[in-house]
């Protein structure tokens, strides 16, 4: 059986997320997605600890569902936490996701997070003093089966890999406990190919995640394994990422890295953006300003890659990108994501199917029938690949377009501005 996961997202107790981001309206969310296994999020967090405590219960080994609920969703014990320290000449600041076997580890990890000191109230995504090597020593002293796995790795600010205060390796990050790393979360502004041209993660797993602020940016990035209902577990699912078994870690799916805010460098500001070429060749500085430049993950890549984009390495995990169907629907009618018309027939839409299988599997002319002929092509030319793209850079979004304004008009659909 096929099972699609988000293993980061948020709580509405970290800072910046929705007041919405309940356990009961994420599990109705994944619903509507087709998302199967989702991470909990922030069970550091005091407060969201005790609602996992009590509204969750034990389904498999390790995976949890709503108690008392017909919901189908299930939920594993996974957060994010960020870690700032001095390393070298640089201030490190890098995210990560942890991963627990049980609430019951969970309970004992967050205390011995507390007697060391962290203020695990602060925020659902705490930030702690720790070195990385030094909280994976932390993770496995609970339990072994605890798993640590950098997040968004490439971003600028808060990736292991950043241009403001990343590494050039796993191993100078996580120094005699790399050997734990076995996977990292390649994050919305790069996807699989770019990360193929680093060697050095050839035997790391690439995994794709929402890292969701909001209910209905779950499932924006997922993974699909396929591991029968007898065998599901936590634990398989850590051993499938551990051997990179291609034939149960089937996929990712992925958003299009163009449409991420840290794809290209720039200076928002300005209003500028450019290829890790150009940003040479200004020598890092804005030409507009004089400022300096942010580098974005293009920029990073290329500084550490070893081979030429579009070579693959072996036992390849494949991928296919997505646009969310609300981004799909907006730009089609012409509306914005957030108007009453977008809502209303996205809610009709995955009523009748699951958003993943509207954009990748349902045959156009089934979703002609619950939607209409043009939101049909614009799945169609999704699925092609057939879309116009301007890359985001210094923490603005890209834009993605599936239609031309020529097109648009000669087709008689609304003008978007």
């Amino acid at each position: 059986m096929k099972y699609i996961t988000d293993f980061h997202i948020h709580s509405r107790f970290s800072r910046a997320c929705s007041k919405d981001l309940n356990l009961s309206n994420i599990a109705e969310w994944c619903q509507k997605k087709g998302i199967n296994i989702v991470a909990t999020s922030d069970f550091t967090h005091p407060e969201w600890f005790k609602e996992l405590e009590a509204e969750l219960q034990e389904s498999e080994p390790g995976l949890y569902k709503l108690k008392n609920s017909e919901n189908s969703t299930r939920f594993i014990c996974g957060t994010e936490l960020a870690v700032i320290y001095k390393q070298g000449d640089k201030v490190r600041r890098v995210h990560v996701l942890v991963f627990a076997p049980s609430l019951e580890v969970v309970a004992k990890f967050n205390k011995t997070l507390e007697d060391r000191g962290v203020n695990l109230r602060a925020d659902g995504r705490p930030i702690m003093g720790l070195h990385c090597d030094e909280l994976v020593r932390i993770a496995k002293g609970v339990d072994q089966r605890m798993e640590v796995i950098p997040a968004h790795a490439w971003t600028p600010h808060f990736g292991v890999f950043g241009s403001l205060s990343g590494f050039d390796s796993l191993e100078e990050a996580f120094g005699d406990q790399a050997e734990h790393i076995f996977a990292i979360e390649t994050g919305l502004s790069s996807d699989p190919p770019m990360n193929w041209q680093i060697r050095d993660l050839d035997k790391i797993a690439l995994i794709s995640n929402s890292d969701a602020h909001s209910l209905r940016k779950l499932g924006r990035e997922a993974n699909i394994f396929e591991v029968s209902p007898e065998e599901l577990s936590y634990n398989i699912i850590f051993e499938i990422l551990k051997n990179k078994n291609s034939k149960q870690f089937i996929q990712t799916i992925e958003f299009y890295p163009e449409e991420g805010k840290y794809h290209l460098d720039g200076h928002r500001n300005c209003n500028f953006s450019c290829l890790p070429e150009e940003t040479n060749r200004q020598k890092d500085v804005c030409p507009k300003c004089g400022k300096k430049l942010l580098r974005g993950t293009l920029s990073r890549v290329s500084e550490l890659s070893l081979r030429k984009l579009g070579q693959k390495p072996d036992k390849a995990i494949p991928f296919e990108y997505i646009i969310p169907l609300e981004e799909i629907i907006a730009e089609t009618l012409g509306y914005g994501t957030q108007s009453k018309k977008v809502q209303e027939t996205y809610d009709s839409m995955v009523a009748q199917e699951t958003e993943f299988n509207l954009l990748l599997n349902t045959p156009i002319n089934q979703i002609a029938k619950i939607s209409n002929q043009f939101i049909a092509e614009s799945i169609n030319r999704l699925r092609s690949g057939d879309v116009n793209l301007t890359p985001g850079y210094d923490g603005v979004f890209g834009k993605i377009k599936i239609y031309t304004a020529k097109e648009r008009t000669s087709l008689g659909l609304k003008p978007v501005k």
